[in-house]
């Protein structure tokens, strides 16, 4: 744990940024239309702020309306772009999620960036109406659903990409396909969680080698003050708050990912931290999942996803 924090706090990101080259945000997005899943807080705001003052179209997916529209009249008037388009959706309500994407793809005709930042850490087991485990729903199914239903839509768009914020908590998971709704042992949330961001990891792999032609990333922002961890770990967010990094501070490499042409650089289905490409694993570690394991992952989801899929 000790190692997680201390490259993920705020002294950490400033050190980082010493080396970050200002141009690669230097950039006009003007045309380029971005959805970004819980932007009406915390990351996923910071996120969709920096992109409208570029000339960004931006689609904000939110589970709220008030606090969607408050954040949307923040980023209007703060941004001076007015193609700020609010969508609301719960994404722990599977079949919704499906509705959702089906339905934006016949609405619009283009869609070059899915920014997955919206993430959902529980203190106790809850299911959804269709009986699944709210986080896994949240967090890796909808994940997977909203990726899948919108490929098409972003193949046929220019320079398309797909970012998913992960979490460092992941890095101490390997992946597990046996208990996926969480149905054996104890529930643990922030254990749940960082199971659902290492299968976030996997997926943003596996989807990049099926589809060369857009780039996936999948990044950690560090630890940030945001509701998700005020709410979900007040004792580590009390003891942290100095040092946590601004929702700011957590959204650069997200901007970065989605804006720059230095990103695209990189390979396709890559961990990020800071502008940087790095492991998906610490060292030597135990984490590693097998390729056969890999896609027999895919395919439960693929199995799960198409169960839920509206007909």
């Amino acid at each position: 744990g000790i190692l997680i924090k201390r490259v993920c706090h705020r002294g950490a990101y400033l050190s980082a940024s010493k080396n970050f080259v200002e141009k690669d945000l230097e950039t006009s997005v003007v045309g380029r239309s971005f959805l970004i899943t819980g932007a009406n807080s915390g990351i996923g705001k910071a996120t969709a702020m920096a992109i409208a003052k570029k000339g960004g179209t931006i689609h904000m997916v939110c589970r709220n309306k008030d606090k969607a529209e408050e954040a949307r009249a923040e980023i209007v008037k703060e941004s001076g772009n007015k193609e700020i388009y609010v969508h609301i959706l719960d994404l722990s309500e599977t079949k919704k999620v499906w509705e959702f994407a089906e339905s934006f793809k016949k609405k619009y005709k283009t869609l070059n960036v899915l920014i997955n930042n919206a993430g959902c850490m529980m203190t106790m087991r809850e299911v959804n109406g269709e009986g699944l485990e709210k986080s896994f729903a949240s967090n890796s199914l909808a994940v997977y659903i909203l990726i899948k239903s919108l490929i098409p839509l972003l193949e046929k768009s220019t320079d398309p990409r797909v970012i998913t914020v992960s979490s460092g908590g992941m890095l101490v998971q390997k992946l597990r396909t046996g208990n996926l709704q969480s149905q054996r042992g104890r529930y643990d949330g922030t254990m749940v969680y960082a199971q659902n961001k290492r299968q976030q990891v996997v997926m943003t792999e596996q989807f990049a080698k099926a589809h060369p032609n857009i780039h996936f990333s999948v990044m950690h922002p560090g630890w940030v003050d945001t509701p998700t961890i005020a709410n979900a770990m007040p004792d580590f967010h009390s003891s942290m708050k100095e040092r946590l990094r601004t929702p700011e501070q957590g959204a650069d490499t997200v901007v970065w990912l989605a804006v720059s042409e230095a990103a695209v650089k990189n390979p396709s289905g890559r961990f990020f931290q800071d502008r940087q490409m790095v492991s998906a694993h610490l060292p030597l570690a135990w984490t590693h999942s097998s390729q056969l394991e890999d896609q027999k992952f895919m395919s439960v989801m693929e199995d799960l996803a198409k169960s839920f899929q509206p007909h």
